[in-house]
């Protein structure tokens, strides 16, 4: 049982050594370490070992392990006695060996997790010095300490608003319980404890048991005040009472009042919190039999059950937080990094100050738009679906109804099961707000189908179930992101086995749930960006990824219907090539709509559109082959969805391929084409080998070749030092690439065996006199998407833009700088000289003067000028018309804005006339 007092390093320690003791499931298989088997080690590393109660097999290996960083680490920063540590630590989790804590290792070394973390993976010094368990075990531990790092701040600034303070400090002593019996119930209702929402909406569930609880001098006047308005003589006891305390009823499960307070003061929404606390934390409460207690449990007896929890863990202790221990704290400037938001007052606006923008309130924000969005769309179809259903020649309504309940059974399951059992009603809320979206969507993208061609039957589209499902499926991963669920932790892998792959919700598992090719899934995110103007631009930027990793990677998985696309290309009589090389220069520009890809043209035997169709024009038109002349073999058109995927993963590639040039060859700049053209040639004629692989794999295996034919230095030890850097990317790449068939190996092993064997001819011809043609470069846009909220330049005019109106939820405390001056057309703005200041920012050039309409404060000079001529800007050279243009360009700005400022002085002039 640990001890009352745990500030004090010493007594800690002793603490959680006997724990470990107690709770290592090995110390009863494996008898104590042996210090005399261990004379040929160090015998501080032995007593590190002995401290720690590790086996001998593990200190064996992390000794063999210590020797091999010793020999291949250019220079040791880090103490011995640290990296020895590092090494226990990952030789036991390679060996899967409950030794020792995460903060007994981190109490032996004197470090905190962060450093710790960052130490392991120093270790890295060779392609498998750490494996891919390890890794997934490091991302686990620093994920989940970033999420309870979050929930601590947040608990600590909500216990100064809800209790006050007094002379014995009983406040501090029933804030430490309700931090304990918190971490007790988020490991036990939860399967993944790194998630921020749900282990946020428990931390208020534990909140208001402890506030209904505690005594009421203990409680600031706001939660005073919320716990009487519902407290009711028969379910609390009065003073009168107390000796009638054992016959009196149970309190009701949760007060809805003080709940309600709770989540306004926090930003969070009361329906869900309430289903938490009538789920998962109600079924806790139960576990301890607190349920019908009227009194909160003895800091002694939560202490011991969380001890029990954190042993067999094996993870850092939850309670030090509140002790303030360094293990568990970040510095001070890190965490003012994360916490501090630029501010600008502006006196003469209403607005209040911009709150500090910390990880739960950009999520309880993220939430809160997200509901005020699908606020007016309802769990069915509206009037104007409705018709568009009807509309069809096959109305699909029974059709989408029958999907939806089938897969809304299925995602609540698989959600209950990686979340936590009791968590299906939660699931059943993320499908909800999932189906909302779906169908907002769905009727956004079919009036700019019926605007784009004149068309009101399209019973072929809504007809199509995989359309269907991949716009919910869409839709559920934007809610899903939205909540936190679904990030890119572990970038589309996991590795790790056991629990970890059973708990990951990270894309692409929604189409693991939906039983949905990532082909297929791919065809719709540009649409549904382009649907909905008010995705967040990180939300946009979350799809993005979900494209490029379905480009990289999910879409080359065996039994992808890319392959049979690929096959039909290259055997059945179709274009030569997916993709023209002289078309890499083209910009990447296309009318295709998800209508398009899903119906045109169809893959062999799956949804062939007959001639009779009444589906959309332009998938008729294309879907149906030109009659070739007579005597020729007729050509298959090329499919539209395999053309545009391929134009963006060169694209991709290309961009990838660059970033790692820029690493590593800026002394050898004639190279990157080089590599370019057998990187894209790999891809064009070689696409088997992205089967079961990565795209990077490729790109680092082209590099490595090129590199070696014309003579330059470079290891593959270096290449994928410098690819770790590189955003979006995951070690598992490098260290776990497929040999043969169910055979894994390093990126050495990989191109020694298999890229180098299947390429060899083509790569020798660039050592030649006569190399192959270099292929062209392709055009890199700014943004494969434009964010829908990003201000658009209004055609014609130096300084106007425009940009989709606000809704009442973005108050002026959440606005930044930039956007604290909006006018909405139809909307009352407020008094007349409002409209002049507008006018004044209008007629100026000077883009500073925007910053100055309080007037109160000088404009400052811009550091930049910007000027547009078409679309384009001319400080990126792309259409620069000399310095004649230049000054033709400021001298029609001067004229203009002296024209219409005497215009207004005018107009002045006459108003105070009259």
């Amino acid at each position: 049982m640990p001890p009352k007092k745990r500030s004090s390093g010493t007594a800690q320690n002793k603490e959680l050594k006997s724990g470990a003791e107690s709770a290592s499931p090995d110390k009863k298989e494996s008898p104590e370490l042996s210090v005399k088997r261990h004379k040929d080690k160090d015998t501080e590393f032995v007593s590190l070992c002995k401290g720690l109660h590790v086996t001998d097999m593990v200190c064996d290996q992390a000794w063999k392990l210590w020797k091999t960083v010793q020999d291949n680490m250019e220079e040791v920063a880090d103490s011995q006695e640290r990296l020895w540590g590092a090494c226990l630590f990952v030789s036991a989790t390679d060996m899967d060996v409950s030794c020792f804590t995460v903060t007994q290792v981190l109490k032996a070394v004197n470090l905190n997790v962060k450093q710790f973390v960052a130490l392991v993976r120093k270790l890295d010094v060779n392609l498998d010095t750490i494996s891919t368990k390890v890794n997934s075990a490091l991302s686990r531990l620093e994920n989940k300490y970033d999420v309870t790092l979050a929930l601590y701040q947040r608990f600590e600034k909500t216990c100064k608003k809800i209790f006050a303070l007094v002379a014995d400090e009983k406040e501090r002593e029933t804030m430490r319980s309700c931090w304990t019996m918190f971490l007790l119930a988020k490991g036990r209702a939860l399967q993944v404890e790194d998630d921020l929402v749900i282990s946020f909406q428990l931390l208020l569930c534990t909140l208001e048991l402890c506030i209904k609880r505690c005594p009421p001098e203990l409680l600031q006047p706001l939660y005073k005040s919320a716990i009487s308005k519902v407290q009711s003589p028969p379910n609390r006891t009065s003073r009168r009472n107390q000796s009638k305390a054992k016959s009196r009823p149970a309190e009701p499960e949760v007060d809805l009042q003080l709940l309600k307070t709770l989540c306004d003061e926090n930003e969070c929404n009361t329906e869900e919190v309430k289903n938490v606390y009538q789920t998962s934390f109600s079924a806790f409460l139960d576990s301890l039999d607190l349920s019908k207690s009227p009194d909160f449990p003895q800091v002694s007896d939560l202490n011991q059950q969380y001890e029990e929890h954190y042993l067999k863990s094996r993870d850092f202790d939850g309670r030090l937080f509140f002790d303030g221990d360094e293990t568990v704290l970040m510095p001070k400037v890190e965490i003012s990094q994360v916490e501090r938001t630029p501010k600008k007052n502006f006196p003469d606006e209403d607005a209040g100050i911009i709150p500090p923008q910390t990880p739960i309130r950009a999520a309880m924000t993220s939430i809160k738009q997200l509901r005020g969005d699908l606020t007016c769309s309802g769990d069915q179809p509206s009037t104007n679906l409705a018709t568009y259903f009807k509309n069809c020649t096959v109305d699909p309504t029974q059709g989408v109804l029958k999907r939806l309940e089938e897969l809304g059974l299925a995602f609540s399951q698989r959600f209950g099961q990686a979340v936590g059992p009791r968590c299906v009603v939660l699931g059943r809320q993320r499908f909800t707000l999932g189906v909302r979206l779906y169908y907002k969507i769905m009727e956004a993208m079919l009036k700019s189908e019926e605007k784009r061609l004149s068309v009101q039957n399209f019973s072929k589209l809504l007809n199509d179930s995989t359309f269907h499902t991949s716009l919910l499926a869409c839709a559920l991963e934007v809610v899903m992101a939205t909540y936190g669920e679904s990030s890119f932790k572990t970038g589309g892998y996991n590795h790790g086995g056991g629990d970890a792959a059973d708990t990951d919700m990270c894309f692409p598992w929604i189409l693991d749930v939906v039983n949905l090719p990532a082909f297929d899934f791919y065809k719709v995110i540009e649409s549904f960006i382009k649907a909905d103007p008010t995705l967040s631009k990180d939300i946009v930027k979350h799809l993005e990824i979900c494209e490029n990793l379905i480009m990289e990677r999910i879409a080359w998985r065996t039994g992808s219907p890319l392959f049979e696309l690929l096959k039909q290309e290259h055997d059945g009589g179709a274009a030569e090539q997916v993709e023209t090389p002289a078309n890499f220069s083209q910009p990447l520009q296309h009318n295709h709509t998800a209508a398009d890809l899903y119906l045109s043209p169809m893959r062999p035997g799956l949804r062939v559109l007959p001639p009779e169709s009444s589906a959309t024009a332009s998938s008729q038109t294309s879907s149906q082959p030109p009659t070739p002349p007579a005597g020729q073999t007729p050509r298959l058109p090329k499919s539209n969805s395999l053309s545009l995927f391929y134009k963006k993963l060169y694209r991709l590639a290309y961009l990838r391929l660059k970033m790692l040039c820029s690493y590593l060859l800026s002394s050898h700049p004639e190279l990157e084409p080089i590599i370019w053209t057998l990187f894209q040639h790999t891809l064009q004629h070689e696409h088997e080998l992205m089967r079961d692989r990565h795209l990077d794999q490729l790109m680092m295996s082209a590099m490595y070749a090129i590199c070696k034919v014309k003579s330059v230095d470079l290891r593959f030890k270096t290449i994928v030092t410098a690819y770790k850097n590189m955003p979006n990317t995951n070690q598992e790449t490098f260290k776990h690439v497929l040999i043969s068939e169910g055979h894994y190996d390093s990126i050495i092993v990989f191109y020694n065996q298999v890229f180098m064997q299947k390429l060899k001819t083509n790569i020798l011809q660039y050592a030649s006199t006569r190399p192959p043609t270099l292929s062209p470069i392709p055009q890199i846009p700014r943004s494969p998407y434009k964010f829908p909220n990003s201000p658009l330049r209004v055609p014609g005019s130096n300084n106007v833009y425009i940009s989709p109106m606000k809704s009442s939820r973005m108050s002026p405390g959440i606005m930044t700088p930039r956007s604290r001056m909006l006018v909405s057309i139809g909307e009352s703005f407020g008094l007349s000289n409002r409209f002049q200041k507008i006018n004044q920012m209008v007629n100026s050039s000077d883009r500073s003067f925007k910053r100055t309409l309080d007037l109160g404060s000088t404009p400052k000079p811009l550091k930049r000028l910007r000027f547009d001529v078409d679309g384009q800007d001319e400080a990126d050279g792309s259409k620069s018309g000399g310095d004649s243009t230049l000054i033709q360009k400021l001298a029609e700005m001067s004229s203009t804005r002296s024209r219409m400022q005497e215009q207004k002085m005018k107009e002045d002039a006459e108003s105070r006339k009259e």
